[in-house]
């Protein structure tokens, strides 16, 4: 029977709070930083940083970043991620800058932050993530050895659907 991917891809980022992204500085070479993110019903990602951190100025210089979502709470063997490539850009109107402060406030309580914090004069800079392309990984065979392969996933607004 097939893995029914889209589902499980969907339980992976309602279950793990903390989001891997990849980008690159001004000269090239990579960073990868876990964060604290949430999403909305359109699968974009959002998460705050220091203004000064090494993402926030990689995002400034090259706004492409990738984003992984992995379960590691699975046995050895057995863990699963979502890969996603997306455009990344720093949130400063006011509005998107309250709704997003809530979408995090609502999946954990972030005493630490206030509006004051994140309101573009503060030390937090809070973050969009809009997603181009997904994959979930997958298993595959090459010459009779198992390998790790990616399938294809489409984000979609309210759910997610392996694309055929």
């Amino acid at each position: 029977m097939p893995k029914d991917l889209s589902k499980r891809a969907k339980e992976i980022i309602e279950q793990i709070h903390y989001v891997t992204i990849a980008s690159v500085d001004e000269a090239g070479m990579p960073w990868n930083a876990p964060v604290f993110a949430v999403y909305d019903d359109d699968y974009n990602f959002y998460w705050g940083t220091y203004k000064d951190s090494q993402k926030a100025r990689n995002i400034a210089h090259q706004p492409n970043v990738f984003l992984v979502i992995y379960d590691s709470t699975v046995p050895a063997g057995a863990g699963e991620g979502v890969y996603i490539k997306a455009k990344a850009e720093q949130i400063t109107d006011v509005d998107e800058l309250r709704h997003v402060l809530a979408l995090l406030t609502s999946r954990h309580d972030v005493p630490y932050w206030d509006f004051a914090d994140v309101n573009n004069a503060g030390p937090i800079y809070l973050y969009k993530a809009t997603p181009e392309q997904a994959w979930m990984n997958d298993e595959g065979q090459h010459d009779g050895h198992y390998i790790d392969t990616r399938t294809e996933i489409q984000l979609g607004p309210t759910r997610l659907t392996d694309e055929k």
